[in-house]
């Protein structure tokens, strides 16, 4: 029979895993659509409408005076990107491809492969998608200056890192309990449209009002983000150290989760999924 041909050096090894992460995470994001293209334009397009949404929401509300002083629609923006790749993130790596799936039949395939290519592929879409959307903006609607790009690119990548190490948690369990796990996600999805903090800032939170929000990893990460973004607000209620240890923590759960559920993988899972 025909076999490919496997380097037993450590480098080609890593190389050749390389290789297969990024295969797999272009079919990841063609996954979604198949022109990549009309993908992105489409994510794009979820983009601004949530971000119109929320601006038109806030305006009609009277909370933009609640708002930092500066790029109202960029304080809109800072909110909305960092919700968007966090729950993407969560939705990618809860419905990656699992033990039981007929991806995991090709020999060098495996869930590590599949999951990493998950999140990989909506960083990619997300940070694309955010960076087309800003420049746009800048140049067609109005001048925005970011008073500390790195650290806001930062908060982004610590969204999307909280999101996949959710998602991991929620993938270790959904074979036990597919629909209420499911169902849970979703939940969860939804409740950070609010519990995300995106609408106002931790600073002018009561205490009995921010109590409700700071468990929320997204919430200290948005805060961050507009304290880097403005050079107007220094956020005193929320820090980006508390989003990483909670990551590392639930990345740990969710991979020794899925270590042990892997080990009772069954092929009736795949048609309870």
């Amino acid at each position: 029979m025909f076999r490919a041909e496997r380097s037993n050096s450590t480098l080609g090894s890593t190389f050749s895993l390389l290789e297969l992460i990024y295969h797999a995470t272009v079919r990841s994001v063609r996954r979604s659509h198949g022109n990549a293209l009309l993908g992105l334009l489409m994510n794009m397009f979820q983009t601004v409408l949530l971000v119109l949404s929320f601006y038109v929401m806030i305006d009609l509300l009277g909370m933009r005076r609640a708002a930092i002083r500066g790029g109202f629609l960029l304080y809109v923006m800072s909110g909305i990107f960092m919700f968007m790749t966090h729950t993407k993130a969560t939705g990618a790596v809860f419905g990656s491809e699992g033990p039981t799936s007929q991806m995991m039949k090709h020999a060098p395939m495996t869930t590590a492969v599949s999951i990493t290519s998950a999140a990989l592929g909506v960083l990619y879409i997300q940070v694309l998608s955010a960076t087309v959307v800003l420049y746009f903006y800048h140049v067609a609607v109005n001048h925005i200056e970011i008073y500390n790009l790195l650290g806001a690119f930062a908060m982004l990548l610590l969204s999307w890192f909280t999101g996949v190490a959710i998602g991991m948690v929620f993938l270790a369990i959904k074979p036990w309990a597919p629909d209420i796990v499911g169902i849970i996600q979703s939940v969860y999805s939804r409740v950070n449209m609010i519990a995300s903090g995106k609408m106002f800032l931790a600073n002018t939170l009561p205490h009995k009002m921010l109590v409700l929000f700071d468990w929320n990893p997204l919430f200290h990460t948005i805060d961050q983000t507009r304290g880097f973004a403005f050079i107007n607000y220094n956020p005193h209620f929320s820090s980006w150290q508390y989003p990483l240890y909670v990551g590392l923590a639930l990345l740990m759960v969710g991979l020794m989760g899925e270590f042990y559920t892997r080990q009772y993988a069954s092929i009736s899972w795949g048609a309870r999924q």
